[in-house]
């Protein structure tokens, strides 16, 4: 079964399921190992990794670059958070098409505008998308897509933006008809009130995906009452790996040892396993001649 099926099937499943955030091909070997069935590709903790905001500043390319050397450290889907699609309708059908060369499964947009800001940075100051234009993208990426069962999930920034149930229930029904595979709704609200909302109105019509990061306390169990779809776990393996090397870096610099450091962190044999350093010995002894073998004559 390839990628893109996998993630379908993800997004349709009758129980709650959950996708965890990778970064570069490191962090999305340790998902796959984890147990998860399947990756959101954050373009917050990608901007991130690459030491740059989340507001487009690295290009759609870069991003790309990235999510290559993703694809190809796993074997489970990979969903991206794709921002805007990074432009209008052909920049976004572009997109996919170069996703489905990389085996990418599927892409989330959001109904902002381009460039982007994340959703949690004066989230009620920023515009949102035309409606009938951010169906139009849908339109065009669906109509793009070869593989049947490539994923556009349409993300709902009303909440975000406070403009209220009305808004996101609307907007949401326009994106469901214009060709999404499922709807994302976001809410920045510590509690789950707003989603709780949505999807008593919303009364199971499409998949919805949620991202928890503010309402994080919520019990998973509820969820899955509520019918949610999908929940992402959207930034902590990029939140994780930073506290880790701030303390173990700055332990470095006031110590000037590594001494006292050393049972803290991985050691190189595994990192050399997650590179996959034996599949490359066996291939060496496969395919290079052994030391010290005979040239045979020479001429």
């Amino acid at each position: 079964m390839n990628k893109s099926t996998r993630l379908k099937q993800l997004i349709n499943s009758p129980k709650t399921e959950y996708l965890m955030e990778a970064h570069n091909g490191l962090s999305a070997k340790i998902v796959e190992e984890a147990g998860f069935q399947g990756i959101w590709a954050s373009g917050l903790t990608i901007s991130a990794a690459m030491g740059v905001r989340d507001n487009n500043e690295a290009s759609w390319t870069q991003v790309l670059d990235v999510l290559e050397f993703m694809s190809d450290a796993t074997s489970i889907p990979i969903l991206l958070d794709g921002d805007t699609g990074y432009g209008n309708f052909n920049n976004a059908r572009r997109l996919v098409k170069k996703l489905e060369q990389r085996q990418i499964a599927g892409v989330c947009i959001e109904d902002k505008l381009f460039p982007k800001t994340n959703s949690f940075i004066n989230s009620e100051t920023q515009p949102l998308a035309d409606i009938d234009e951010f169906c139009g993208k849908i339109k065009a990426m669906k109509d793009t897509q070869q593989d049947e069962d490539f994923t556009v999930v349409a993300r709902v920034e009303a909440f975000i933006a406070g403009w209220g149930l009305k808004e996101a229930l609307k907007r949401a029904e326009a994106y469901r008809q214009a060709g999404a595979d499922a709807i994302l709704m976001h809410s920045k609200k510590a509690d789950i009130s707003e989603i709780e909302a949505f999807m008593k109105a919303w009364n199971g019509r499409h998949p919805v995906v949620v991202v928890p990061t503010k309402y994080y306390a919520t019990p998973t169990e509820r969820f899955q009452e509520l019918g949610i779809s999908t929940v992402i776990w959207a930034n902590h393996n990029l939140r994780a790996s930073v506290e880790a090397m701030q303390g173990i870096t700055h332990k470095i610099f006031r110590e000037e040892s590594i001494m006292d450091v050393e049972n803290r962190v991985a050691g190189v044999n595994e990192i050399f396993r997650l590179q996959r350093a034996d599949e490359l010995q066996a291939a060496e002894g496969k395919y290079l001649p052994s030391p010290g073998k005979p040239e045979g004559d020479r001429p």
